[in-house]
């Protein structure tokens, strides 16, 4: 809301506030830039991604080929903020109960007791989460949807931020397990990952060969800060056009003809759920945040809708024979799309 119910502001003025209030915050998203860049080469796109799921209170599921730092991001960004961390390897053996704990019996007090998994951290790291079977991603899904866990009788409170950071591996399939539509839902962003420019190729060279080794990134920002920025990415204005030019584009992918689009219809089987809206407004607060604007416009909608609904809607046989991935569909959503 743009006023207080005590004091009523107009919108300008309301606008303004929280835009000096972004300009005098942004020092947090730049501190936090530097000291990543002291550890990662280049990958701005990612890094900037993995922001936006933070300040948005999302998760994020990355997607490349192995070597492109993307276990080594999460664990620098986790090292920049005085946060807990911790890292799951999911292999085919793993069980629900070694990812968020479970009870433990005492022959010397004759009680359980609860062991804690290691989902009780602020940043959690799935690493090739489509390697463990279905019901060991579902133990993720309470935690990712309630930031909560249930261990016997009792439930307990996940800590505040908490961000999972799921990675899979697109070459290799064998021994894998796709990750079921409802997991998959819950992602706010879902990333590809490319390879490092020649350029910042030869920068990772020269940093790994160094003989000191890595650098490690230090602790420059604290939950506080991370909670401040979060109650004012919530204050972005949002336009009632930008609401509309929201459901349009997601709206696209369920009717397509009455957006003119008619020649993607046989390409989508599924379109995308109100979860793809919610997403698009919330995580483009959150780029605009970082962007140091006090409101959305459309250019923010049309760089985060990608990474929002890719893995939001379900293509059909024909779409993959011809190589259309949900990227280009939700490219040609997006440039077809009258804009605001």
């Amino acid at each position: 809301m743009l006023e207080n119910q005590n004091n009523p502001i107009n919108p300008a003025e309301a606008l303004r506030i929280v835009s000096d209030k972004i300009q005098k915050e942004s020092f947090i998203i730049k501190s936090l830039r530097e000291e990543v860049a002291k550890v990662i080469v280049g990958q701005t796109y990612m890094m900037d991604r993995l922001l936006i799921a933070l300040l948005a209170d999302g998760h994020v599921l990355l997607e490349g080929v192995p070597g492109l730092a993307k276990t080594l991001a999460i664990k620098t960004l986790s090292d920049a903020i005085d946060v807990d961390f911790s890292r799951i390897q999911f292999t085919p053996d793993l069980l629900p109960a070694d990812v968020t704990g479970t009870l433990i019996y005492s022959q010397k007090t004759e009680s359980f007791s609860v062991k804690k998994g290691p989902i009780f951290s602020n940043f959690v790291l799935a690493d090739e989460i489509n390697r463990a079977p279905a019901k060991v991603q579902s133990a993720l899904l309470e935690a990712m949807q309630e930031r909560q866990i249930t261990i016997g009788d009792e439930t307990y409170t996940l800590p505040k931020p908490f961000l999972v950071l799921a990675t899979q591996n697109p070459i290799e399939q064998e021994g894998t397990y796709p990750l079921p539509e409802a997991q998959v839902d819950r992602f706010m962003l879902k990333v590809f990952l490319d390879y490092p420019s020649r350029d910042e190729e030869r920068l990772i060279i020269r940093s790994n060969a160094r003989q000191e080794g890595l650098p490690k990134a230090q602790k420059v920002v604290s939950v506080e800060d991370i909670e401040r920025c979060r109650e004012l990415v919530k204050q972005v204005y949002l336009d009632e056009k930008i609401e509309q030019y929201i459901v349009d584009i997601v709206y696209a992918t369920r009717e397509p003809e009455k957006y003119g689009l008619g020649f993607l219809e046989p390409m989508i089987s599924v379109g995308c759920s109100p979860r793809a809206s919610i997403n698009l407004a919330l995580a483009a607060k959150a780029y605009a945040f970082i962007q140091g604007r006090g409101f959305v416009i459309p250019e923010d909608i049309r760089a985060i809708a990608p990474d929002v609904m890719r893995h939001r809607m379900g293509l059909t046989y024909e779409a993959e024979a011809e190589n259309i991935t949900a990227t280009d569909v939700v490219n040609k959503i997006v440039n077809k799309v009258e804009v605001p």
